[in-house]
C-alpha cells in the first residue's frame, strides 16, 4: 500500500458551509482522501450538489442554519448517531462584507459573529459530548482570516469576528487537550470563491488593484485552503494544536 500521511480512511468528518466555496472544495478533497463526510449548510439543493460530487460512500447531508446556536449540539449528536463517532470538523461557514464603521448596524455584527465565532464555540461544545467524539483523537478546524491579523479598511466587523475565532482556538486547545481534541484555525487571504466575487463587486477598481498587490503570490484558489485543512484534519498534524495556520499568499507580511 502506498504511504499517504494525509490519508483519512476510517475518519468521520463534519464540514459546514459545504454547499459552496471553501466548504464544498474541502469536502471533495476530504472524500478523495478516504473520509466519510457529514455535510452541513442551509441550501439543501446546493448541498445535494456537493454530496453528488463526493468520492466514496456513506456520506450524508443536513440542511441546517448555524445561527440556531443552541441547536448545534443536538445536530452534531444526531450526525454522530447516524454516521458514527466523529473524528473531525471543518467549519467553513461564514459571512463577509465590506462595511464602513459608520454604516454598521447591530444586525451586521450579530450575523458575522454568529456565523464564525459563536458557531465555532457551540460546535466545540458539541464535540465534547462523550457519545460524539472519536476517542482515538479528534481535530477541529475553524476558518479564520488574514484580515483578523492585519488592519483592513472596511472589514472591521468581519476582522473582529475572525480574531475572536483565533482567540477561542488557543484557549479551547488548552482546555480540550486532555480529551484528545485538537483545535486549530486557518487564516486565509482572498480566495477565488463565490464570497470573494461578492466582495470584489463592492470594491472600487483602485481598491481591488491595491488588494491584489498585497497578495505577492496572487489571490488563492479553494484547493489551496482545502489542502491545508486536510493536513490539520489528518494524523500528519497530530502534534499541532492551538495554532492559526496562515494561508494567504503573503498578504499578512506585505502590508
Amino acid at each position: 500500500m502506498q504511504y499517504n500521511p494525509l490519508a483519512l480512511d476510517g475518519k468521520n468528518i463534519v464540514v459546514t458551509g459545504a454547499s459552496s466555496g471553501l466548504g464544498r472544495e474541502t469536502a471533495i478533497v476530504l472524500s478523495k482522501l478516504g473520509a466519510r463526510l457529514a455535510l452541513v449548510a442551509r441550501n439543501k439543493d446546493r448541498l445535494n450538489d456537493t454530496l453528488s460530487s463526493l468520492e466514496g460512500a456513506g456520506h450524508k447531508a443536513w440542511s441546517f442554519d448555524l445561527e440556531r446556536l443552541d441547536d448545534i449540539p443536538g445536530l452534531v449528536k444526531t450526525i454522530s448517531e447516524e454516521i458514527g463517532h466523529l473524528s473531525g470538523l471543518y467549519h467553513a461557514a461564514g459571512i463577509a462584507s465590506i462595511l464602513s464603521i459608520k454604516t454598521v448596524k447591530n444586525k451586521n455584527i450579530a450575523s458575522s459573529f454568529n456565523a464564525s465565532a459563536f458557531a465555532s464555540l457551540m460546535l466545540a461544545k458539541a464535540f465534547c459530548q462523550k457519545e460524539v467524539k472519536d476517542d482515538r483523537g479528534t481535530s477541529l478546524v475553524f476558518m479564520s482570516s488574514a484580515s483578523g491579523l492585519t488592519g483592513t479598511k472596511g472589514l472591521s466587523v468581519y476582522a473582529a469576528s475572525k480574531a475572536a475565532v483565533d482567540g477561542a482556538v488557543r484557549s479551547l486547545a488548552v482546555e480540550l487537550a486532555d480529551k484528545k481534541i485538537r483545535v486549530n484555525s486557518i487564516a486565509a487571504g482572498m480566495v477565488r470563491t463565490e464570497m470573494h466575487e461578492a466582495i470584489v463587486k463592492e470594491m472600487s477598481t483602485e481598491m481591488l488593484r491595491d488588494r491584489e498587490k498585497q497578495h505577492p503570490l496572487g489571490f488563492g484558489e479553494p484547493i489551496d485552503v482545502a489542502l491545508a485543512a486536510s493536513f490539520l484534519l489528518s494524523d500528519a498534524s497530530k502534534w499541532i494544536t492551538g495554532t492559526t495556520m496562515v494561508v494567504d499568499g503573503g498578504f499578512s507580511i506585505s502590508k
